[in-house]
């Protein structure tokens, strides 16, 4: 049967269509008013420090998909080595078997490790070095990979990922933006891979993400890709989302790689 359509029927238009970018401006006021408050009614550096660190914990815990986690923690490898404490941790915890919690001191395996940040009220040249500094002791790390049944079939263990670092802040130190500043520029597009930051947030300034050229290995070029003066938070947590996203699902653990360090076999 041949259905007519009525060709004065009119396209239906959408109607209180959401202003996405109007939205998350308003929650990078939010979250800025509270950095700022924090920064002036606490005195102490290591309160003030924690204070930020929360603060940005409390936002990646309830915007980022519940795959992820988030808590300040240190990492370590199955040989008992360990990274510096890392201010912000995203991590899997849905397929990794271990995690040590208790009474604060968290200690996660670097398998399940996705992105570590270094969490500060403003970033300097002296910070975004130190950040550097944390992050690399964090790739140090030795990740093992296991063999995995699918569907009763054994696949191979897949090649583990790096982990991807970066900053968080509420304002810089520079005088102007670290767009276009030399020294921030420098500090970035120069540094090891281990201590590479490949993406960072000022909330009051810009957000960025770095991009690895390696056609050349010897000589490997990075870019700086910066978000708009007002765009920060939003080009950030997209960008972020989006740099989880490629690295898939955490590589499934060697657990006998830690059974090893036990003194039952």
């Amino acid at each position: 049967m041949q259905i007519i359509k009525s060709t004065n029927m009119k396209k239906k238009k959408i109607k209180d269509k959401i202003n996405l970018q109007q939205m998350f401006l308003g929650l990078q006021s939010t979250m800025t008013s509270q950095l700022k408050t924090f920064r002036k009614s606490v005195k102490h550096p290591g309160d003030k420090g924690d204070g930020s660190e929360n603060i940005w914990i409390k936002f990646l815990c309830k915007y980022l998909p519940k795959r992820y986690s988030v808590a300040k923690a240190t990492i370590i490898d199955h040989l008992g080595n360990t990274s510096q404490q890392i201010d912000v941790v995203i991590y899997d915890s849905q397929y990794t078997p271990f995690i040590f919690n208790e009474e604060g001191t968290v200690y996660i395996p670097a398998e399940s490790v996705y992105a570590v940040f270094e969490a500060k009220q403003e970033i300097s040249k002296g910070l975004a070095n130190y950040a550097g500094e944390k992050i690399a002791s964090v790739r140090k790390l030795q990740k093992t990979s296991a063999p995995i049944i699918d569907k009763g079939t054994i696949r191979a263990a897949a090649e583990v990922f790096t982990t991807l670092g970066g900053f968080l802040c509420l304002d810089n130190s520079w005088k102007e933006s670290i767009k276009g500043d030399k020294y921030f520029e420098k500090i970035v597009i120069e540094s090891s891979s281990d201590e590479l930051i490949n993406i960072g947030c000022v909330l009051s300034d810009r957000s960025f993400v770095t991009e690895v050229d390696i056609k050349d290995v010897l000589n490997p070029v990075v870019s700086i890709h910066y978000s708009t003066k007002g765009e920060s938070l939003i080009f950030f947590f997209l960008k972020l989302v989006a740099e989880l996203q490629k690295l898939g699902t955490v590589r499934a653990i060697d657990l006998n790689k830690y059974i090893d360090q036990l003194k039952s076999q």
